[in-house]
């Protein structure tokens, strides 16, 4: 990367907005292949730009125009990166929606959005019956007639004119708005997860969007194809399909990421690079190892969070592995270089950006201590533009002149280590417990396919530990041998207290573990109990110890 671009100054549109880069690309390489879905499907450049014209067209002739919002509520597939891509070509800006949503957090999404058109598949369509749809005047339901629900809105239930897919079918090419978008206005507004409030819509610049591939893909190029398991409404999902298309490169767009098909789906698409969110990279690591390991285009990984033995992951899969944080509203302010050797790093700044970790008064504490982590960048806009519609938030996480996280890290000579966030940090007998610290010693556990860990009121005041673990096919997960496994590898307050074994643990659709909810069921009847199990605890002291539970 050159560090010119992360200077002071905002790049061309033609660098990093969406629809000028299509249209260059297609002019450049009408021929090549940028979009393999899964179902075989392929489009090259040319053939891509001619789906946005034909959204971009449509969208005008209802009379979308450019600057104003589009909602997008669509599973990943053809329909999501057209729409997606159509909506910037007219100089629009995307609100794609969670597949999920439904009743009072849909109808929020909806009218904080305050888009007048939205395009919807046609087996959510009906989750829009009863629902206050705020300024929506046109809905454009994409998707086969028997995929319709009997319940599909009309105009008489819905409000807004629905419309069928011919609204976003006519041919239109050389389409191109009247008003061309800048590079500080936002592609899209994604909504955060709003598991503790509202969710908050981010202002996404071209230029945010532009530095975090520039600040991950590096050396990515023509030959190079991303797999997209992450959803389109999520940034994770966005930032890997514009890296491509930015550096003339392409994606793989799959429904999402499942175990049993990744491989086989990178070997028939040709992935060379795939972020592994949270769980994604353990899943992996755990299935039985196979000859075919190696046997793949895959070489670069980004795994966030980095698991406690990447480097044996890289070595089994012959990948380089890269660590990294991000988050909606910034911009890959930290990543490491291949196959980092420090455990349980996040990596180093990248240029262009400043970071601090800073106490509950933004006072900057010293290496090694616990903080919430703030940032700012060099480049203006390289940086979520505010929350839409929400002018507190937006202050509330931008003042004293730094974006505030809301992540907990640490910082020691140089390298960034996320601890929690800070509202997960669990407050036990006086000490402060990483709920990230502990899943990660859960799922160095043979026979744990998953684990979440939270807090639950404790008899004495403050928090103990509950940790909640799925086991992996075929094994067993005994509460008492788990505990004894989990004394010996953490501090004696970090153990919990109660273990219950499910299933599976509830996830959203980015695959992050629901926690919330594992939090408002709290210690259930089938949960374990430490004490009762009379597995014991023993605090180390100087000169001896003594027992606890």
């Amino acid at each position: 990367m050159s560090d010119g671009w992360w200077g002071p100054v905002v790049p061309e549109a033609v660098d990093c907005v969406v629809g000028e880069l299509l249209v260059r690309r297609a002019s450049e390489h009408p021929d090549r292949v940028y979009a393999v879905f899964q179902d075989g499907t392929r489009w090259t450049y040319a053939e891509t730009l001619a789906e946005a014209e034909r959204v971009a067209g449509g969208l005008h002739g209802l009379g979308v125009r450019p600057g104003d919002t589009v909602v997008s509520w669509l599973p990943n597939g053809p329909d999501a990166l057209r729409v997606w891509f159509g909506v910037n070509l007219l100089g629009c800006t995307l609100v794609p929606l969670n597949t999920a949503y439904r009743g009072g957090l849909l109808e929020h999404a909806i009218r904080l959005s305050g888009a007048r058109a939205a395009v919807v598949h046609a087996e959510l369509a009906g989750r829009l019956a009863g629902v206050d749809t705020g300024a929506l005047e046109r809905v454009v339901v994409l998707g086969p007639d028997d995929a319709r629900p009997e319940a599909a809105p009309g105009p008489d239930v819905l409000g807004p004119d629905v419309l069928g897919p011919e609204a976003l079918a006519a041919p239109a090419p050389g389409f191109r708005p009247e008003a061309p978008a800048a590079p500080w206005d936002p592609y899209a507004v994604i909504l955060t997860s709003g598991t503790t409030g509202p969710s908050k819509g981010v202002l996404c610049s071209y230029v945010q969007l532009a530095a975090c591939a520039r600040a991950a893909f590096t050396g990515f190029g023509a030959a190079d194809r991303y797999m997209v398991n992450l959803p389109l409404f999520h940034a994770g999902g966005t930032i890997g399909t514009y890296a491509a298309l930015l550096f003339g490169g392409g994606i793989s767009l799959v429904d999402a990421f499942d175990t049993e098909s990744f491989w086989p789906a990178v070997r028939a698409t040709e992935t060379t690079h795939v972020t592994l969110l949270g769980v994604m990279a353990t899943f992996l690591g755990k299935r039985p190892p196979s000859p075919d390991d190696r046997a793949h285009p895959l070489r670069r990984v980004f795994m966030i969070p980095l698991i406690e033995d990447n480097a044996a992951f890289a070595e089994r899969f012959g990948v380089d592995v890269v660590a990294m944080f991000n988050m909606t509203e910034v911009s890959i302010p930290i990543i490491s270089g291949p196959d980092p050797q420090v455990p349980g790093t996040s990596g180093r700044l990248r240029p262009g950006v400043e970071a601090r970790v800073v106490d509950e008064h933004d006072r900057a504490l010293p290496d090694g201590k616990v903080g919430e982590l703030v940032l700012r960048t060099t480049q203006p806009w390289a940086m979520n533009s505010g929350y839409l519609g929400m002018p507190e938030a937006t202050a509330r996480a931008w003042r004293n002149g730094w974006f505030h996280t809301g992540d907990a890290f640490r910082r020691v000579d140089g390298e960034y280590f996320f601890v929690d966030r800070m509202g997960d940090t669990i407050r036990r007998r006086g000490e402060n417990i990483s709920s990230a610290e502990v899943e990660a010693e859960l799922l160095a556990h043979p026979a744990v396919w998953e684990a979440a860990v939270v807090a639950v009121p404790s008899p004495h005041g403050e928090d103990d530990v509950l940790a909640v673990v799925a086991p992996v096919d075929g094994e067993a997960v005994d509460p008492a041998e788990l505990l004894r496994f989990l004394i010996p590898r953490m501090a004696h307050f970090m153990v919990p207290r109660y273990v219950r074994v499910v299933d599976a643990l509830p996830h959203t659709p980015t695959n992050k573990i629901e926690k919330h909810r594992l939090r408002s069921e709290g210690v259930t009847a089938d949960t374990a109990d430490r004490e009762r199990l009379g597995v014991v605890v023993r605090r180390d002291r100087i000169g001896g110890t003594s027992a606890t539970r």
